[in-house]
């Protein structure tokens, strides 16, 4: 018959698993949790700024529109702009129940500083607002 101990062990052997403790791991988790919180932190105030400080070249409004007849809208689109600098901009026409009835895109000339026009959006059915949707300068 084997000899058997009636003492029960009463922890690990030890250097079996390391030498470290609850609390240097818990030290540890806290500094991995901090470096990634500071990089987090860093990619969203890179990205704010560059949203916030990004230079537009065309900034373009629709201070005036007025509705024609059932298939057209006049509105009127001004842009202010840098000299040299042409490009694109897009209004569209939406009916009372939001669905897009016309869209027209205007090209803005290299010449000036700034750019008035009244256009005329053709509509498929009776359009309630002028809208623009944006500029894009020419590459």
């Amino acid at each position: 018959m084997a000899a058997t101990s009636s003492k029960a062990p009463t922890g690990v052997p030890e250097g079996r698993y390391g030498g470290r403790t609850d609390q240097e791991a818990d030290r540890r988790l806290k500094v991995a949790g901090a470096v990634c919180a500071l990089l987090v932190l860093g990619l969203v105030a890179w990205l704010g700024g560059s949203y916030l400080l990004r230079e537009t070249k065309l900034n373009g409004t629709v201070p005036t529109f007025q509705v024609v007849s059932d298939s057209e809208v006049q509105a009127q689109l001004s842009v202010t702009k840098d000299s040299g600098t042409g490009g694109v901009c897009t209004v569209r026409s939406q009916a009372a129940d939001g669905s897009v009835v016309g869209q027209l895109d205007i090209p803005v000339p290299t010449a000036g500083s700034s750019f008035v026009q009244v256009v005329t959006i053709r509509t498929t059915a009776r359009g309630t607002t002028a809208e623009l949707l944006g500029c894009t300068p020419t590459k």
